[in-house]
């Protein structure tokens, strides 16, 4: 089979080798030179760098014109996956279509077909329906966010004290970033802890399954405080709500991260992505289960295994939990981190990365080890030992703007 995949997240995060025969396959990647060095050198295999300029479509078809024909186009990041729908078409490949993917990606759309489902889902218009409506037109009144169709990571969301103040915020200055408003909608904000469930589906079977708890929020980790999760029990109201959601927007063979919020009434649906979970989800998945999701799953799609005869690892009921300090609202490019000690040397601590003082970060938002100042995985224990130890370390543990220069200025003035 000749296997054409849009190559964006790191080989150590996907592991393509243990997911696909290259042996048995032609597998050509196409990505940007930093993710295509990513790949192990010695990997049977075709690698076509694109430029990353311009539009990422356009760029993966100019990269193999004048290829024989694929058999199949893989696009694990969020991010590709419209494209990889459309490249699909271009070439005539089977696979989902841009069609299929929308409710994965439009958050409107995405919605509509699980509150079909007789699902509750927060009260929401696009923006240009509520613009239309006008002040006290809209079916809510109170908390309301605006957020882009086809965010992530919480970029460009805001939440506003009434649903006025929101739609008055958006004539006053437009919506965030110069974009366009049919971009974005609104949603009434439902308030209680978020849970998010992970795994895989084939064929509408669930092959592995996790669910977490939050520590914070993604919407705080995009302005500037720390984030985490802890896995938790998958009840059976959770396992049928999410295979209920899942099957709302069609989700039956991919990989998985559904949001929900655990209102005072039941579970009310957020959001849901056919991907990965980010920051170390896979890794605490791994722990936690023995299957490491993205590499299973690309094998399975692949022919590697048969789903039905597959032997799955079980894992011992112990769970884990991740944290991520971010970096992109610090206002520099480097830190101080003090305040970490007693909790880096607690038992509870499986991996610590921690920054040095003189190792830029990066100042774009990232949740990737290697670019924000601390994050690490704790486990194994229980969930509310590991709760507690993320709350107490993220009231404790400060992390400053700095620079090297200080240290420099400090050692002279001693």
């Amino acid at each position: 089979m000749r296997i054409l995949i849009l190559h964006r997240v790191t080989d150590k995060m996907i592991r393509h080798a243990n997911g696909i025969d290259h042996a048995a396959h032609d597998v050509t990647y196409v990505g940007p030179a930093d993710r295509l060095a990513t790949l192990p050198s010695d990997l049977r295999c075709t690698r076509i760098e694109r430029p990353d300029t311009g539009d990422l479509t356009e760029e993966v078809l100019a990269a193999v014109s004048g290829l024989p024909a694929f058999d199949m186009v893989l696009a694990l990041s969020e991010f590709d996956l419209i494209a990889g729908a459309r490249v699909r078409a271009a070439l005539g490949v089977p696979g989902d279509r841009e069609e299929d993917i929308r409710p994965w990606r439009d958050k409107v759309v995405m919605k509509s077909a699980v509150a079909a489902a007789g699902l509750r889902v927060p009260r929401f218009l696009s923006l240009t329906e509520a613009l239309d409506a006008g002040p006290g037109g809209l079916p809510w009144s109170g908390e309301t966010v605006l957020k882009p169709l086809d965010g992530a990571a919480s970029l460009n969301v805001h939440i506003y004290p009434t649903a006025d103040a929101a739609l008055a915020a958006v004539r006053e200055a437009g919506v965030p970033q110069g974009a366009e408003q049919d971009g974005f909608e609104v949603e009434e904000f439902v308030t209680g802890p978020i849970v998010h469930v992970d795994g895989m589906l084939i064929d509408g079977k669930p092959m592995a399954i996790q669910a977490s708890r939050y520590v914070g929020t993604c919407l705080g980790y995009a302005q500037g405080t720390p984030l985490g999760s802890v896995q938790i029990e998958l009840t059976p109201e959770l396992s049928r709500w999410t295979a209920e959601c899942l099957a709302a927007v069609s989700i039956t063979t991919s990989l998985f991260h559904l949001e929900g919020i655990e209102a005072p009434d039941g579970l009310v649906f957020l959001e849901v992505g056919a991907r990965f979970g980010g920051a170390d989800v896979v890794d605490t998945f791994e722990l936690a289960t023995g299957v490491h999701l993205p590499s299973r799953y690309l094998q399975l799609v692949t022919g590697g295994a048969d789903a039905e005869n597959l032997t799955w690892s079980q894992g011992d009921g112990s769970r884990y939990g991740w944290f991520a300090w971010p970096g992109h609202e610090l206002g520099a490019e480097y830190c101080r981190i003090e305040g970490e000690a007693a909790f880096r040397e607690s038992p509870l601590v499986h991996r610590w990365s921690q920054r040095p003082e003189d190792e830029p970060v990066k100042t774009a938002l990232s949740y990737a080890d290697t670019d924000i100042p601390l994050a690490g995985i704790v486990g194994p224990g229980d969930s509310a030992e590991l709760d507690r130890f993320l709350r107490d370390a993220f009231s404790s543990i400060r992390v400053d703007p700095f620079t090297p220069e200080q240290a420099a200025g400090a050692e002279s003035a001693g």
